[in-house]
């Protein structure tokens, strides 16, 4: 036992964590180690050890036994001096501190597992939402033996060498007294069932691989790493069990005009120094249609304006996000002669004198080193 991890560890929480806290963990970690969706070849004893911490942690019984004695293995028996038959440590915990209502029915329906598909959608399909199929692998119950695992006509027996119960219990005698081990039954593994004639389909598993289309209707105003959680279209359940549930995560592409924040949509727009000092009207795009916006004279740059309910549509809730419009305005680079010399006059006019650059003229980085130099 001296290996296994710290159960609070596995799961990223602090001994102090509430039982909705440990849950999230869990459902975050089993999601991403789960054998069917992380292929690594340690993916399944990882799954195996957040389920193994998960079970204890959320059993107010067991996590108390835990905080108070650390790892302890169930199936470790201990006997008395005077040769009284003790069970495992799992029963004496049972029997000082409730032991959480007695040990599970290997032949009990089980829940089927969570599944989680990741879906890349486009900028405006995010905005707008979109009905789509996705066909993804998952285990269901067997059409043939309705998740029995028998050859259809016959049953599973119920197991003769542990009567059902999954556990065989082994006694040894030492100077201590008797240690009485329990372990899982060798005959039918654990199941208590014994299937003397398997299903031709699915060879006693009770379930069969299949590739799955699921219609998926993403509603519109979903942003980037948004959930959506589809009941009962998990992996299938066990001996009659309810199947588990997809969780569908989606990533949405960037666009090459519009920025999203929130319900708010930013986007900008190039300006000329004449509309920019004149005013102007120009054509803006929006996320549905074109529309007009007014510039007012001596509009800066870096001046924004608002396009009222231009944005995404509030996922919960209603209205509409809006746009907002930063201007840029934009110095000309290639100027003919007599476009330079309308400037000047235009410098003249407003008072800021400009001479004639040639090829040796002084950039802004060559006046300010000089200034440094105190020249």
């Amino acid at each position: 036992m001296a290996n296994k991890r710290d159960y609070y560890e596995v799961l990223g929480v602090g001994k102090e964590a509430s039982d909705d806290e440990i849950k999230k963990a869990y459902r975050k970690l089993a999601r991403q180690y789960h054998p069917d969706v992380n292929k690594a070849t340690d993916a399944e004893e990882k799954f195996k050890e957040v389920k193994e911490a998960y079970d204890v942690l959320s059993d107010d019984s067991k996590r108390s036994t835990y905080d108070r004695f650390g790892h302890v293995d169930p199936n470790q028996g201990m006997g008395g001096a005077d040769g009284a038959d003790f069970g495992g440590f799992g029963d004496i915990f049972d029997m000082f501190f409730g032991g959480g209502g007695g040990r599970r029915d290997p032949n009990a329906p089980q829940r089927g597992n969570d599944l989680q598909y990741t879906m890349t959608i486009e900028f405006k399909e995010a905005v707008f939402g979109k009905e789509t199929e996705i066909t993804i692998p998952r285990t269901e119950s067997c059409d043939t033996c309705h998740g029995s695992g028998a050859k259809p006509g016959t049953k599973p027996k119920t197991c003769g060498t542990c009567n059902g119960s999954g556990q065989q219990e082994v006694v040894q005698n030492t100077p201590f007294g008797r240690m009485v081990n329990r372990r899982s039954c060798s005959t039918c593994g654990g199941s208590g069932r014994v299937i003397a004639d398997k299903c031709g389909t699915c060879h006693g598993a009770g379930k069969v691989k299949k590739q799955r289309k699921i219609k998926i209707n993403i509603p519109a105003g979903v942003d980037d790493g948004a959930q959506i959680r589809m009941s009962g279209e998990g992996e299938g359940g066990l001996r009659g069990g309810p199947a588990g549930d997809l969780y569908i995560v989606l990533r949405v592409k960037s666009h090459d005009f519009f920025d999203r924040e929130g319900d708010d949509i930013y986007c900008e727009v190039p300006l000329s120094f004449v509309q920019a000092a004149l005013g102007d009207e120009i054509e803006i795009p929006t996320l549905t249609e074109k529309v007009k916006l007014k510039i007012p004279s001596g509009t800066q740059t870096g001046t924004y304006f608002r396009l009222k309910g231009k944005g995404v549509p509030k996922l919960r809730g209603y209205g509409t996000g809006d746009q907002h419009v930063k201007v840029t305005v934009v110095t000309p680079t290639k100027l003919t002669d007599d476009q330079k010399d309308l400037l000047r006059q235009f410098g003249g006019l407003t008072g800021e004198s400009t001479s004639p650059q040639d090829e040796h003229h002084e950039s802004i980085f060559d006046r300010m080193k000089k200034a440094f130099r105190g020249e």
